[in-house]
């Protein structure tokens, strides 16, 4: 763990639940606790974001297809199908694939979007300071509420019984484990404490996702100068 000396010491901790050992027996991820209090983005570069879908189209990285492959069977061990619902990095490499690029959205999510790309690692990122408690990664019972954007309206749907979900002590905070983000949690402010994290397993080389988590830490504090931030990792036990 490496920790910033001028990062405040107390962010909610991540935790997953024993149950999910079955489901993803090789679950390792990165989190990256950030604190931007006082801060502002500064502009993306668009070549960054160029850059990782033209990796895409150039069939990289070179773990992509097993790593990918390996999510779809995670998902369809816990009842998903990830035809029509595939994990974040599966999706964004779809698209890529598809159009040739990405949309810009804003400074921070390009930036977690371009290194999901370029090392085919879903990547989330959350607004902390909306969570009540803290994340948990677990197995729904179908009664969790979770909020999005429906039809161009605030909508509440719940999550299938067996389901993986990311959740905290009011509901979901992302369905199908990281296929859909809830709408309270995400992240439309960069000015305070922000939590992120990359998902990776056992098709992905470790040292990739170190390398990935790298990458997004640097790009953050380019991005938000003067930041702290706390990188952390987490594991199936």
């Amino acid at each position: 763990m490496t920790i910033d000396p001028e990062a405040p010491p107390m962010f909610p901790q991540p935790t997953i639940d024993p149950a999910m050992a079955p489901i993803a027996p090789g679950f390792r991820a990165v989190n990256l606790f950030v604190d931007a209090h006082g801060a502002a983005p500064a502009a993306l570069d668009p070549a960054i974001l160029a850059g990782a879908c033209r990796t895409v189209r150039e069939g990289g990285p070179a773990w992509a297809e097993a790593h990918l492959a390996n999510w779809a069977e995670v998902y369809v061990r816990f009842g998903a199908k990830p035809n029509r619902t595939p994990c974040s990095a599966q999706a964004l490499r779809k698209r890529v694939l598809k159009d040739g690029s990405l949309p810009a959205i804003n400074p921070v999510v390009d930036l977690y979007n371009a290194v999901s790309l370029l090392f085919a690692v879903p990547v989330g990122g959350e607004n902390i300071d909306s969570y009540a408690g803290a994340p948990r990664l677990t197995i729904a019972d179908g009664s969790e509420p979770f909020d999005t954007i429906a039809n161009g309206e605030p909508s509440i749907e719940h999550p299938t019984p067996g389901e993986v979900i990311w959740r905290d002590d009011v509901g979901v905070t992302c369905r199908r484990w990281n296929w859909r983000q809830g709408a309270r949690t995400r992240l439309d402010t960069f000015t305070g404490r922000m939590w992120f994290v990359l998902e990776s397993l056992d098709a992905m080389p470790i040292e990739a996702l170190d390398d990935a988590a790298t990458c997004l830490e640097l790009g953050l504090r380019t991005l938000i100068p003067g930041c702290s931030i706390i990188r952390e990792t987490l594991a199936v036990e």
